[in-house]
Order: structure tokens, then C-alpha cells, then sequence
């Protein structure tokens, strides 16, 4: 018997194995590729309605037409944000142009595979220390001994940030990206009943995490303005000859984004990683026997079938048709990508785990046009690395559990595991081998 499908509004929804989310979708997506759904907005205790666009092609349209839907209005988010908040938390993101390609332009200036060859150098160095440090101990939670670490400690190197705020990060972003898990926000279980939520203290917890990195970013900033490195924030503050950088007040809400986009995506479809190899241990089996030939396809299979970023938000410009199905001026049209990774329309046998699929036009970075993931580059050598030294230090890694799902309030932007336990023999570090 098919089990009913939950509305994607439904916190119920989100708390649920990745499959069953999928095979729900699969079904809202086999009947439209646009299913009208509402979501209480915490703020306003109003009902905001919006379209769940479930398949590929409607999807990779919506993003490369920036001029008919639009990124700069009102959030990223299913709800508005206070103009303050975004500010905050939505830097570029949420911007349209002219003002978002001004941004992106100085960004992406750093973001060349030039410019971070000393960033994808570093990952190989940073992933041995992360698995130099459990080793040994033959069963860790992946995420809090790999998953979580590895990822956040590439990016706060990349901008100069020393190890000592490291735990200051994480825990701010982890407060941001938390999507009112009372865990991720260290506040005791069941704090966040949203039958009885403060919606204050909630907001009060995501303002102080956010201005706690841009304190520490604007910090940073200003010292790297009179001694700079050779690290992305002194590159970002010192302009050279005719080229823009970012205003002072740039700099936090960019961090902020680097942070949780570069670093929970990441952490994210790392532990999906692992657990889609105890699902399909032939995969598994064909990776670990050709590492070099198969790592570049399995890492973009692996982030097609986990979809790290859930959705993003686009809003329509004026009223229009598309698939024949009109929209007018301010509806809310939700980019889930996950759904579209799983169209039948544009994969072979989507709900199969290939690690050599090929072609593989997944929209795990986001689609095309002006939003495409800057930060693509780094994200495929941060799991390439991951999997090449997991696969190959710990070859007998085993999932030893099934994995803890976020407990969030609404639909979380990151889709995240909060913890997978595995085993392995345990091995001697690199750091001590003579």
C-alpha cells in the first residue's frame, strides 16, 4: 500500500529518510511540475502560499530568466524577511542586478581556480589532520569527527581565520542553518514546539549569531586591511589598481553566506555520501576498485541524489505562463532541487545510486544563469578528497546506524544529518607514520 503524501509544508515532512521525502515528490512531480502549497510564516502567523516546482525543466528555466523571476524580493526564504534580516543573512543571494553582479564580480575575482590553488592544495593537507584526529578510535558519529569539521576548517583558513574561533563558527552557523532544531541552536529538546514557540527568542538567537560573525569577520577585515596576507579577505579588502572590493559593510553578511553555504552544503552531502554507499554497496564496491576514474562522476552523483540545498526561492517579476500555467506579479515560485534531480525527464533510472553516471546534468549547484554556486569548484575537491582519502584510509568504513535527521520547524534550506554513526579497523595517523 502507498503511503500518503505528506504536504511539503508539513515540519513532518522534513523529518523523514531522504527517500520517503523523494518518493513524495515523485509523486506531487508526476501530477504538475507546480504544486500550490502554504506555509505558516512564524513572524506574521499568516498563511504565505507559494509554487513547489518539482521538475527539472521548469526548474533550470525559472533560473536562467533572472528578469521574470527575481531573487531580490522579499528572501531566499518560502517568507519574507525583515529588510534588516537580509542584510544579515542574504548577501548576494538574494539580490538582483545590478547590485548582486557588482558583488558576485568582486567575489568570484577570488574565486577562480587560480586564485584558490593554494585553497584546493590545502584540502588534501586539512582532510589527513580531520581523519588523523579519529583515526584510531575504530567508531565515531562521522558527522561531529569528519562531516562537520572538514568542510568548516577549509573555509576559515581560506579567510584567514584563526583555529581559535573555530568552535565560534561553528556554532553560529550551526544557529543559522539550524531550521529551529533546538539542538542546532544548543537550547534542550523540544524547546521549539511551534505550538508554543517565542518567535522573539528565536529571532533574538538568529540576529545574535549572525552579528557575532560579522563581528568577528568585520574584525578580521580591519586588521587584514593594514597587514594582509596572502588569504581571501585580504584579497576582498585590498582592491588592486582599478578594481572594486567590497564596502565595510559587505564583508560580514559575505562571510556569513561563505560560512553556511560553503560549509553545511558540504558537511551535508558528506554524510548523505556515506550512507548512499551503505545503500548501495555495488556502487560502493565499483568506486573503491577505480578511485581515480570514478571519483569526479560518483562526487556529482552523490551530490545530485543528496541535494544538500533543499530549495531557493524566486519570485515572479509580472504576470506570465510558463508550461502553460499562468502566475501572476509576486508569486512565490520554490525551487526544490532534489525533486528535479529526481525527474525522470532528464535522468536514466533517477532513483538509482551510479557512481559513473554520465551524462549528469543534476541541479545540486543551483541551475543556470546568474545563482550557479560560485563555490561549485571548491565543493567537488572538498568531497573528492573526502571520499578518495575516506575510501582509502578507512576502506572498511561502515555505516553502523541509521542516520539523525534535522529536526526542523519548517522547510530547512540544508537538508541536514545531525549524526551517522560508523565503524572501521582502526589505523595509524599519517602525522606519526616515519
Amino acid at each position: 500500500m502507498t503511503a500518503p503524501t505528506l504536504d511539503i509544508a508539513d515540519p513532518a515532512f522534513w523529518r523523514r529518510p531522504l527517500q520517503a521525502r523523494m518518493d513524495d515528490f515523485a509523486r506531487m512531480r508526476a501530477e504538475s511540475p507546480f504544486t500550490r502549497s502554504a506555509i505558516p510564516n512564524l513572524m506574521t502567523g499568516e498563511l504565505d502560499e507559494f509554487f513547489a516546482v518539482t521538475r527539472h525543466a521548469e526548474l533550470v528555466e525559472i533560473s536562467r530568466r533572472p528578469l521574470d523571476f527575481c531573487s531580490g524580493r522579499g528572501s531566499t526564504n518560502i517568507s519574507d524577511m525583515p529588510a534588516e534580516a537580509l542584510e544579515f543573512f542574504g548577501s548576494f543571494i538574494a539580490m538582483d542586478d545590478p547590485r548582486h553582479a557588482r558583488q558576485r564580480g568582486i567575489v568570484a575575482r577570488s574565486f577562480t581556480p587560480r586564485r584558490l590553488q593554494g585553497v584546493l592544495d590545502s584540502v588534501e593537507t586539512i582532510c589527513t589532520e580531520v581523519i588523523d584526529g579519529f583515526c584510531e578510535q575504530g567508531e565515531v558519529d562521522l558527522v561531529e569527527a569528519f562531516s562537520q569539521p572538514f568542510p568548516l576548517l577549509v573555509i576559515c583558513d581560506m579567510m584567514g581565520i584563526p583555529r581559535s574561533e573555530f568552535d565560534t563558527v561553528l556554532r553560529c552557523t550551526n544557529v543559522i542553518l539550524g531550521g529551529g532544531d533546538a539542538e542546532m541552536m544548543g537550547l534542550p529538546p523540544g524547546s521549539l514546539d511551534p505550538e508554543d514557540l517565542d518567535i522573539n527568542a528565536l529571532t533574538a538567537t538568529l540576529f545574535g549569531a549572525g552579528i557575532e560573525l560579522i563581528g568577528l569577520m568585520n574584525d578580521l577585515a580591519e586588521f587584514r586591511r593594514k597587514h594582509p596576507t596572502d588569504d581571501l579577505t585580504s584579497a576582498l579588502v585590498n582592491a588592486e589598481v582599478g578594481e572594486e572590493m567590497l564596502a565595510p559593510e559587505e564583508i560580514g553578511p559575505f562571510f556569513i553566506l561563505l560560512a553556511v553555504a560553503g560549509n553545511d552544503t558540504t558537511r551535508t552531502a558528506t554524510s548523505h555520501g556515506m550512507h548512499l554507499l551503505s545503500q548501495f554497496p555495488d556502487q560502493r564496491e565499483v568506486w573503491q576498485g577505480d578511485l581515480a576514474g570514478t571519483t569526479a562522476t560518483a562526487v556529482d552523483e552523490i551530490v545530485r541524489m543528496a541535494s544538500p540545498v533543499t530549495f531557493m526561492r524566486r519570485t515572479v517579476t509580472h504576470d506570465l505562463t510558463l508550461s502553460d500555467q499562468r502566475f501572476a506579479e509576486g508569486d512565490k515560485m520554490i525551487l526544490f532541487y532534489g525533486a528535479a534531480n529526481r525527474d525522470p525527464r532528464a535522468f536514466d533510472e533517477p532513483e538509482r545510486f551510479d557512481v559513473r553516471r554520465d551524462p549528469n546534468p543534476h541541479v545540486g549547484f543551483g541551475g543556470p544563469g546568474p545563482h550557479f554556486c560560485l563555490g561549485a569548484h571548491l565543493a567537488r575537491r572538498e568531497l573528492s578528497v573526502a571520499f578518495d582519502q575516506l575510501l582509502t584510509r578507512l576502506p572498511d568504513i561502515e555505516v553502523a546506524g541509521e542516520p539523525v535527521l534535522l529536526d526542523a520547524l519548517g522547510v530547512p534550506l540544508v537538508g541536514g544529518i545531525k549524526r551517522l554513526p560508523v565503524t572501521f579497523t582502526p589505523t595509524a595517523k599519517l602525522g606519526d607514520a616515519s
